[in-house]
């Protein structure tokens, strides 16, 4: 069976209602398997940059370092997993596809293996946690473009929707406090209590980050939905790392994976720099704490397991890296009650007014900016140029 194709439903508990949808969609980034796909998946990113072919193999360096293999398609298949044991053991009878937007397995063949099986209502879990263009738009836009193909063949159109954004919730949160105080107590004992935090995710340019999330979020300078969302949770998890150890952690949000050209402005500061900030003020160590990443892909390994701990070691900084939340069962348990709730959302929309059974499911959200939106609405983390998008309320295949 393919890793992509769901597992035959075996509950394990009393039925859990997840109509009206009747499959879920994991949708990631993808990334090459072994030397040979490195550059054609690049291609596949980069395309319509006019990067040159050469170009490419530079890029590529990284992949190269690690066999040509990105682990993110084997920590897909450990999620895919996860998912699937939890659905069965809490009686969610949800099949669970898996399609990525760069690399196989496809989202546009997911799909058409999606509609072959029967499938009409797909519920979309992207691998990523926050709003902004490449986060989240970025994505609706690929289902559009899988979508546009679907129709060009003549085969049945499915209504896509996507899960809301889950950052704060607390099987998102809760894995990534564990992980933290767990590199902490890696680092030497006599600097451990003096080590700060550096949370990090990807650096995205500050016009995009200005205008992520709803446009009630645009404020020039702000950093918009992206920065306040990360602001928040890096809050929640220091906050829960001084109440498990009684040490106050100073803390910083930084930035890493930057990829643009220079003369644009990107979100700083990055995290080499931020480590050669640290030892100049005489910091101890630190701990690096991706929780921009879903799981330890090459982001991870690369750019803070490689190079910023190359620059660790060159400073002489103590340096511990905390993992992100791959496929913890408290994150396949998430997915779930996220599943659930849009679920019990959509069957209250749908409902009569007379349906006096019909109630709003409950949102289970962390810090201060509470649950995101279910649909994203005009003018959510805008593209330069408007291209379609499926799962908003500008959908062209509502």
């Amino acid at each position: 069976m393919s890793a992509q194709h769901p597992n035959p439903p075996v509950p394990a508990a009393p039925a859990a209602d997840g109509a009206p949808y009747d499959a879920l969609l994991l949708l990631s980034f993808g990334g090459p398997e072994g030397p040979d796909e490195v550059v054609p998946f690049l291609e596949n990113v980069t395309r319509g940059r006019g990067i040159p072919r050469e170009r490419l193999k530079e890029v590529g360096r990284h992949y190269f370092l690690f066999g040509g293999v990105s682990p993110i398609n084997e920590q897909n298949r450990a999620l895919l997993r996860a998912l699937r044991e939890d659905f069965a053991a809490h009686g969610l009878d949800l099949p669970v596809y898996w399609g990525n937007r760069n690399w196989a397995p496809y989202l546009t063949d997911t799909l058409r293996e999606l509609v072959a099986d029967g499938r009409r209502r797909v519920l979309t879990l992207a691998t990523s946690a926050y709003a902004s263009y490449s986060g989240c738009r970025q994505y609706r836009e690929n289902l559009a473009d899988a979508l546009a193909t679907l129709e060009r063949e003549g085969l049945p159109l499915p209504r896509v929707d996507k899960l809301r954004h889950y950052f704060n919730h607390p099987g998102f949160v809760g894995p990534m406090v564990d992980a933290t105080l767990a590199a902490l107590a890696e680092l030497p004992e006599e600097v451990r209590a003096g080590a700060h935090l550096a949370f990090t995710t990807h650096s995205i340019p500050t016009a995009s980050a200005d205008t992520s999330g709803p446009p009630q979020a645009h404020t020039e300078g702000s950093g918009g939905a992206y920065v306040a969302q990360h602001l928040d949770v890096a809050r929640l998890i220091a906050e829960a790392v001084r109440e498990e150890t009684g040490t106050d952690h100073p803390w910083r949000l930084v930035y890493q994976s930057r990829s643009g050209a220079p003369h644009i402005p990107w979100l700083e500061p990055d995290i080499c720099d931020h480590l050669e900030a640290l030892h100049g003020e005489g910091v101890p160590a630190a701990v690096m704490v991706p929780i921009g990443f879903v799981s330890d892909h090459m982001e991870v390994k690369y750019d803070l397991d490689t190079e910023a701990t190359a620059k660790a070691e060159e400073l002489g900084l103590p340096v511990s890296r905390a993992a992100t939340v791959g496929a913890d069962p408290r994150f396949a348990a998430a997915v779930r009650d996220l599943v659930l709730e849009r679920a019990a959302a959509e069957r209250l929309a749908a409902a009569p007014p007379s349906a006096s059974h019909a109630r709003a499911p409950e949102r289970c959200a962390l810090g201060t900016l509470g649950a995101s939106h279910d649909v994203c609405p005009v003018g959510c983390c805008p593209a330069r140029a408007p291209r379609p998008a499926a799962a908003g309320t500008d959908s062209p295949y509502a």
